[in-house]
């Protein structure tokens, strides 16, 4: 089975054997590994599904003998959008289970101070959490930024395609932290009807104002992309309007020209003025028309 075991020494996690660790981590179990965990950590299948579940909803459910958490996460940038995952956490009296689809949960936390006890790294997961959306939102900021730059440009289909997935993942994020701080709010009463520390409750308190922060944040950015989505395309209809209202012009302005330039073309035109001689007579038509042309366009300049 897929299940590293830590122990606490020193204020810090420090691998060790499984029976002797107060820390699981479960990566990516199999079928026949899941079923077995539901054993050892006294959890329902249900439970161990939403763990690997990437869209699953942030939520607790306190148990008589375990708590039971599932919490959204920032997964790594990849240069195109903000994506999120999840990870289920079981806490019990002795120990604390760790059920995700990435190995990588806990390196973090290795530099972590001051971890007494699972409770302790269960707290320093959730703010390595929380930092790590804020860090992404400082991210998102400087890429906003980036695009209002270029937003009076022309823009390609692939900065268009990444303002769009940048808003998208923008409003994973909202849901997530409003989430996670539901399941923040909920621990910290927890921890007050059953003891926790004044130290413990307190970090609870930060967690729970920086996520309110970062909350705040992401529906600020995601309504600063949802403005930039709207207004590339009111400036795009504009420019289709100006370049049509161009086109008309011109087509008004050459529409009697072509009228009489098809008459001149005709023998009546000749034939009337069959008494002027033809080096007179068709510059005089080139510079009428050339006359009434600038005329039309001076007479629609006024009334636009």
């Amino acid at each position: 089975m897929m299940i590293d075991g830590y122990c606490i020494e020193s204020g810090a996690l420090r691998a060790a054997p499984e029976t002797h660790a107060e820390v699981w981590l479960c990566t990516a179990p199999d079928a026949l590994e899941q079923k077995a965990l539901q054993e050892r950590l006294g959890v329902g299948a249900q439970a161990i599904a939403s763990s690997l579940d990437p869209d699953e909803v942030a939520r607790i459910e306190i148990k008589p003998d375990h708590l039971f958490l599932i919490w959204k996460r920032p997964e790594s940038f990849d240069g195109r959008a903000f994506n999120v995952s999840s990870f289920g956490v079981v806490l019990s009296e002795r120990r604390l289970g760790v059920i995700c689809a990435s190995n990588s949960l806990l390196s973090s936390l290795n530099e972590a101070p001051d971890l007494a006890g699972p409770l302790d790294v269960l707290m320093a997961l959730l703010a390595e959490s929380v930092h790590h959306y804020l860090g992404h939102l400082r991210v998102v900021k400087h890429v906003a930024r980036e695009i209002q730059q270029q937003f009076t440009q022309t823009m390609d289909n692939r900065q268009l395609a990444q303002m769009y997935n940048l808003s998208e993942s923008l409003v994973y994020y909202v849901n997530a932290i409003h989430g996670n701080g539901t399941v923040l709010t909920l621990l910290r009463s927890h921890g007050q009807r059953h003891g926790f520390s004044d130290h413990q409750l307190q970090v609870l308190n930060d967690l729970i104002i920086e996520n309110e922060q970062s909350y705040q944040q992401a529906r600020i950015h995601a309504k600063v992309f949802a403005n930039l989505i709207e207004s590339r395309g009111n400036l795009a209809n504009n420019g289709m309007n100006l370049a049509l209202r161009k086109l008309t012009l011109i087509n008004v302005v050459f529409l009697p020209l072509n009228l009489i330039a098809g008459i001149g073309g005709m023998s009546e035109f000749s034939m009337m003025t069959a008494g002027v001689p033809w080096w007179i007579s068709f510059p005089s038509l080139i510079v009428g028309m050339a006359l009434l042309g600038a005329g039309m366009v001076v007479a629609l300049r006024r009334m636009a």
